[in-house]
């Protein structure tokens, strides 16, 4: 897939007030410092088109992006921040969970995990909870150009060993890398094939 235009639409702080037609959404969200902004902003190959910053949890609302004028890319709050105070992530939290469960527009949720780190607890859970609602969900594993080639391998397969403790089917998943842009062509085919056979 080509990206020939990538607009900025609107931040809400509520799933009902996303935009309103029935173009197909697909959301991304990991915790804080996964680097999430730099994967759209290499994915859209707009360098500012996601805000990055040094500081984690600075996205605080549901952000959209209307690619090619056909589908959305959304951007989501990142979860697992434990600098927010306790009234602050309970709003988080509503506002993920609203955007996940209630808005029908979402066709895959792209989970993003830093491949440098080992299974964590917060994740796992997230990953349960999508499950356990049917929310469609795909892995979306970052950073691989920090790994030496020979470990980014064996770093996914124990991530997904993981999940197979308790997973009948497991997501699919891709390695990427916002530096290198490797991942870029297969996140991007995979997008294109679900809207063509939507």
């Amino acid at each position: 897939m080509k990206i020939t235009s990538a607009t900025y639409i609107g931040s809400h702080p509520r799933h009902e007030q996303c935009p309103k037609d029935n173009r197909h959404e697909y959301a991304f969200i990991g915790r804080s410092n996964v680097g999430k902004s730099s994967l759209i902003n290499a994915l859209t190959e707009r360098r500012k088109l996601a805000l990055t910053s040094a500081t984690p949890g600075k996205t605080m609302c549901i952000n959209h992006f209307l690619i090619n004028e056909q589908w959305y890319l959304v951007d989501l709050p990142g979860y697992g921040y434990a600098q927010r105070g306790k009234k602050e992530m309970e709003k988080l939290k509503a506002m993920i969970s609203g955007y996940v469960l209630e808005r029908e527009q979402l066709t895959c949720l792209f989970v993003l995990i830093d491949i440098r780190h080992a299974p964590q607890k917060v994740d796992l859970a997230f990953l349960h909870f999508l499950g356990s609602h049917g929310v469609p969900f795909a892995i979306v594993f970052t950073k691989a150009d920090k790994l030496a080639a020979s470990k980014v391998k064996p770093a996914v397969e124990k991530y997904m060993d993981t999940l197979r403790e308790e997973w009948e089917e497991l997501p699919p998943y891709f390695i990427t890398s916002a530096t290198s842009k490797m991942g870029r062509e297969e996140l991007l085919s995979y997008i294109e094939d679900i809207n063509k056979n939507a």
